[in-house]
């Protein structure tokens, strides 16, 4: 388990597209380390007292980043866990900024990689998701063009998730900490891929994010 930063900060950060398993892969390392487990989406719903998909109908997407800004800091700020940040979380200027000083003072945070082939089955069964309204597969494909060299930029490590079930992505995460080499708090890591190979598995659906 990753050392704890400074007080009230997260141990590790995840990010990553959507059907990439945040969520659920949040859940698994808290179990297994257990701590707490943080999801900034659960945060925004909480905030405003309704869905991610009813405050981009009815709000707009802006008006969702700003509130998904909002939660990202305070849960970057005080949550002593494990944090699932949205899917286009990392997009806002702010959060970038915040995510370069957690990795400085030592924070870890995981780009969890899915392909599309991957990603579809999920994304596909959850109606929810506002930003894949239409044709989910290609917005899918659009999306994570754009916003994969952001992942890139602000985590420290690369762990894929195709063909893998929560535990075992976990399990795929720990291992590559442990390859991880020592930082001192005021480095920054460069991006690592996953050292690990990813092994078939039984598809298993993972629920997180829109």
């Amino acid at each position: 388990m990753p050392r704890p930063t400074t007080p009230q900060r997260p141990r590790i950060v995840l990010v990553g597209p959507p059907g990439a398993g945040k969520s659920t892969v949040a859940a698994a390392l808290a179990e297994r380390w257990q701590l707490q487990v943080r999801d900034t989406d659960a945060d925004v719903e909480a905030l405003a007292g309704r869905s991610v998909a009813d405050i981009f109908v009815e709000d707009g997407e802006p008006a969702f980043r700003d509130l998904e800004r909002t939660a990202v800091l305070a849960a970057l700020d005080g949550h002593d866990g494990v944090l699932a940040l949205g899917g286009g979380a990392v997009l806002d200027a702010g959060t970038q900024d915040a995510l370069a000083r957690y990795v400085r003072a030592g924070g870890v945070v995981v780009y969890l990689e899915v392909s599309l082939a991957h990603a579809a089955p999920r994304v596909g069964l959850n109606q929810a998701r506002p930003l894949l309204l239409g044709n989910p597969r290609a917005r899918w494909q659009q999306l994570m063009d754009a916003r994969r060299p952001v992942y890139e930029a602000v985590s420290t490590l690369v762990v894929g998730t195709d063909g893998r079930r929560p535990h075992e992505v976990a399990e795929a995460i720990e291992e590559a900490l442990a390859h991880r080499r020592v930082a001192t708090p005021a480095e920054q890591q460069p991006t690592e891929q996953d050292p690990t190979g990813q092994q078939p598995a039984e598809q298993h659906p993972l629920e997180e994010d829109a």
